[in-house]
């Protein structure tokens, strides 16, 4: 395994203060997702307020797996069956569907990392279930990125908190450590045994996102390249945090301002 990168208490600093910056976007960008509106008005309005707040978009001309083309949207918006990476476009949002937003900023040379999912008037308590079990689960595998525990210990939490309910958890896509680039080791994985791994230390900075499925686990990839959904299309949901390691309690980087 690549070498993990550990950061200094300034370099922390500045991760806290990109965190913020992603936070407060996310949230302003959840604001604005209603029926009737395209997923490319929301990454366009993303694209402003990013700007306003004297950031950049990580995202935007991200290089793609070989033979794709760079990634052309400030945010990943996923829609329903789309997983991840969704491409802003015509697509309008419609009651009783879920958006998920992904937004990652450069902020003064550093990342910060973010995603929710948002139900637009959704009624369908099983739905309504997969997002609040995702989001437990991402709040479970915060709470194991603590110095001393191993590297699985997260991603065994995640699963533990989702099996139960009869989800599916993406295997294909993990979270990264992350920091003045987007995607650093170690690769996080949303399954597994715990206590394998390397040993957390404090100074490390990880992008905990579980991704998780009304049903199969299993996903594809659509034409463009980009797009993951569903092989069986039920609705997915992704949710994700940036947090330092300590000891005793990781430390969520992601908080928006109240």
């Amino acid at each position: 395994m690549a070498k993990i990168i550990l950061k200094n208490a300034q370099e922390l600093d500045g991760m806290r203060a990109a965190g913020k910056v992603a936070a407060n976007i996310r949230m302003q960008l959840a604001k604005e997702i209603a029926p009737g509106v395209s997923t490319q008005e929301l990454d366009l309005f993303a694209k402003d307020i990013i700007e306003k707040a004297g950031a950049r978009s990580a995202f935007i001309h991200y290089p793609g797996p070989r033979g794709v083309p760079k990634y052309p949207g400030y945010t990943c918006i996923s829609v329903n069956e789309e997983v991840v990476h969704g491409i802003p476009g015509d697509r309008k949002i419609r009651l009783g569907d879920i958006v998920s937003i992904d937004v990652g900023v450069v902020y003064e040379g550093f990342i910060g990392d973010n995603a929710m999912t948002v139900p637009v008037g959704v009624t369908d308590m099983k739905i309504l279930e997969l997002i609040r079990v995702s989001e437990q689960s991402l709040m479970n595998g915060i709470a194991k990125a603590v110095a001393g525990n191993r590297l699985t210990d997260i991603s065994h939490a995640i699963e533990q908190t989702v099996i139960p309910h009869g989800f599916g958890v993406v295997r294909d896509f993990v979270g990264h450590g992350v920091g003045r680039n987007m995607h650093e080791p170690p690769q996080i994985y949303n399954f597994g045994p715990p206590g394998q791994g390397p040993v957390l230390k404090e100074g490390m900075t990880l992008a905990i996102e579980p991704m998780v499925n009304l049903g199969t686990h299993n996903v594809e990839t659509l034409e463009d390249g980009w797009t993951v959904v569903t092989a069986d299309r039920k609705y997915s949901v992704h949710v994700e945090h940036t947090v330092a390691v300590h000891k005793g309690k990781a430390e969520i980087l992601t908080l928006p301002d109240e």
